[in-house]
């Protein structure tokens, strides 16, 4: 018998799409999901995949989505993109779907502005929560509800490790986008402000011992906000996946021992 696995897939901006690789190599070794949770771009694939959608058609909306289809830019105050248009395209995408009817659990991370504190949000509509885990500050408009004022989850944790021990995992999954670090001119505004939170973790970030395995694709080279380079990300998230496989299947293989024993 499996342990409970969860998967906790973290922030990154473009970067994320390489979730989308390890999501297929998980599937193609036959290693089952229970627990899902995202930061920010994490949450957004999370929420896609616990609502049905399969890798090979994310990997396929990737390639074909472009800045129109989610930006909608507003005049700057709070935000420059109002995030009206990519919440509509997440409900549409979820399904409409609400944590309830999920056939497995999923949780999204968010930073509540007003207490400064770390939200796993998990009730309500998914698309809802996803909105509030991928806003960055000072890119998109932050989503207010009626608890509080919610920016992306990566400002206070990159990786929602805890959160899948919290959903029920015995055996978590970690995977890091951000890991890799090769030094880069910034192109955007939003690649400014996302190396910027990225250099405010790394001085204060120890990685969590409470993962059982640590992904970490190689996708330094590809920056926050070049999301017509999804493919490429997609490529070095199964790479990372398929190097890990030896390593998870061994634990997998001494947990069912241990199981049997017991």
């Amino acid at each position: 018998m499996d342990p409970v696995i969860g998967l906790a897939l973290g922030s990154g901006g473009a970067k994320g799409f390489a979730h989308i690789g390890v999501l297929q190599a998980l599937e193609e070794h036959n290693v089952p999901v229970h627990v899902v949770t995202g930061c920010s771009m994490g949450s957004l694939v999370g929420a896609l995949y616990v609502t049905g959608m399969r890798p090979a058609f994310m990997q396929r909306l990737a390639a074909s989505l472009t800045w129109r289809h989610w930006v909608d830019l507003t005049v700057p105050k709070v935000g420059m993109v109002a995030g009206e248009k990519i919440h509509q395209m997440l409900s549409l995408l979820t399904r409409g779907l609400s944590f309830e009817e999920l056939d497995r659990p999923f949780a999204c991370t968010a930073t509540e502005l007003l207490q400064r504190r770390l939200v796993v949000l998990r009730s309500g509509r998914v698309a809802d929560a996803v909105r509030a885990s991928i806003s960055i500050p000072g890119v998109f408009v932050p989503f207010v509800r009626p608890d509080g004022v919610y920016v992306d989850g990566g400002v206070m944790e990159r990786v929602p490790v805890a959160a899948a021990r919290a959903l029920g995992a015995e055996m978590v999954i970690a995977v890091d986008v951000g890991a890799a670090h090769r030094p880069h001119v910034p192109e955007t505004v939003l690649d400014v402000i996302v190396m910027s939170l990225d250099a405010m973790q790394a001085a204060n970030h120890v990685r969590s011992d409470l993962a059982d395995l640590w992904i970490e694709p190689d996708v330094a080279d590809i920056g926050t906000s070049q999301f017509h380079r999804s493919q490429e990300a997609v490529a070095a998230g199964y790479r990372a996946a398929l190097a890990a496989m030896p390593a998870l299947q061994e634990q997998l293989a001494a947990r069912r021992r241990q199981q049997g024993l017991g």
